[in-house]
């Protein structure tokens, strides 16, 4: 791949507010860099994660410390307009709440004091066309949940021994598979948001029967008010069958959930497999 006109491409980008074509960028340069070198630039190799990370990575080595967190988000952009294919299709977009067409594009950038650099992504693919039987639409779904994808960035992340000690994340991704594994395969840490339906133990000490008792409250009970110093921790029993509930977010070591058996049905959009109801941490 071209270093140069990579990064020429990539500041184009930046710098442009409007619509951005190989055409106008040749302009620009007054014509040293042709609108097919451009073309041919963009339809080569497939520029994946694994490229992304051989141009940083000796930037990344200079500067990452212990003390760094990686910070997981996905995005989406709209594609109204063009035809549908296992990228360009239906995605969740929660901003909006409500399904739209798009390319949805899960990041992972790191943090180290007022430096930022994207270390991974993954484009989202629906491969799958299935027959939804409630409307009878043809929909698309992936082969891997977001929350798997995120798990597969971390294990990534982890194999080219970047440091960094947190991981912060929206609602979207604080399901307990991922936050086990944060917390028990990579002994890492974690913040995350919590969705406004669970519920949480605000002592370190209650265990499984407690929280069933119920030992667990919502943060916002006037019993025990939290203000923004506040440190609330989720039970370390992973056995209880209480979910865990937060309106803002929590420094947490582990999570406890209600498994649902029921599955939600999306709009071409959402996770790409059966999902738990919006009351489960399992998958958001």
């Amino acid at each position: 791949m071209d270093k140069n006109l990579l990064d020429l491409y990539s500041y184009y980008l930046l710098s442009s507010f409007g619509p951005t074509t190989a055409t106008d960028l040749s302009s620009l340069l007054d014509g040293e860099v042709s609108h097919d070198q451009v073309t041919r630039f963009l339809s080569g190799d497939a520029y994946t994660s694994k490229t992304l990370w051989q141009h940083i990575k000796s930037t990344l080595r200079s500067v990452e410390r212990d003390e760094g967190v990686l910070i997981f988000d996905d995005t989406i952009q709209a594609k109204p307009h063009t035809d549908e294919n296992e990228l360009i299709c239906w995605h969740f977009d929660h901003t909006e709440n409500r399904s739209v067409k798009g390319i949805d594009l899960l990041n992972c950038v790191y943090q180290i004091d007022d430096l930022t650099i994207p270390v991974a992504f993954e484009l989202v693919r629906k491969p799958l066309l299935f027959s939804d039987p409630e409307t009878g639409q043809t929909k698309r779904k992936s082969e891997e949940t977001k929350n798997e994808l995120l798990r597969s960035m971390l294990q990534t992340c982890q194999h080219n021994q970047i440091k960094y000690r947190y991981i912060l994340a929206d609602s979207w991704f604080s399901a307990k598979d991922n936050l086990t594994f944060i917390r028990h395969r990579l002994d890492k840490h974690f913040i995350v948001a919590l969705k406004s339906n669970r519920t949480g133990a605000l002592s370190k000490g209650i265990n499984s029967r407690d929280a069933l008792a119920g030992s667990m409250r919502y943060p916002g009970q006037k019993k025990r008010p939290y203000s923004a110093g506040l440190k609330d921790w989720i039970s370390r029993s992973l056995q209880t069958k209480t979910a865990v509930r937060a309106r803002f977010i929590w420094p947490v070591a582990t999570l406890t959930c209600k498994p649902s058996t029921s599955k939600r049905s999306t709009r071409n959009g959402g996770e790409s497999k059966s999902s738990t109801k919006r009351s489960s941490p399992m998958q958001p």
